[in-house]
């Protein structure tokens, strides 16, 4: 199973986007490889929230929610765990954003709508390095 660590543990996920069907779409993909959902947040300040309570290995972030967007949740939750590991996702694929995200030292950008094997193989590569 690709969710696992090399000890057998599964790797944890915080997934955070205000559509519930992105949040469905994440634990559908995930899920079965043996990832677990740790935490979800609909809007970038409940992640900022709940990220301290979990222990999540890797977050994929949306970019645009109500509340607080997915870049300045991402920045926020670095300035907690500079070394938390961050995949935003975003249906724009705006190089700005993009070129943004990066400086903001989010791991990955994952276009939405993303394909189960290239979301888990993101979180793989990141993960390794």
């Amino acid at each position: 199973m690709k969710g696992l660590r090399a000890d057998g543990t599964a790797i944890r996920i915080m997934a955070v986007d205000d559509s519930p069907i992105s949040r469905k779409m994440i634990k559908k993909a995930l899920e079965p490889e043996g990832f677990v959902i740790v935490g979800e947040a609909a809007n970038g300040k409940e992640a900022v929230e709940l990220y301290p309570t979990i222990q999540a290995d890797v977050v994929t972030m949306d970019v645009t929610m109500p509340v607080m967007d997915g870049l300045d949740a991402a920045s926020a939750i670095k300035n907690i765990n500079s070394k938390q590991k961050i995949i935003m996702l975003s249906a724009m694929g705006d190089d700005d954003i993009i070129k943004d995200a990066k400086s903001r030292g989010i791991d990955d950008v994952c276009a939405k709508p993303f394909k189960p094997d290239e979301i888990i193989g993101k979180i793989i590569r990141i993960l390794e390095n």
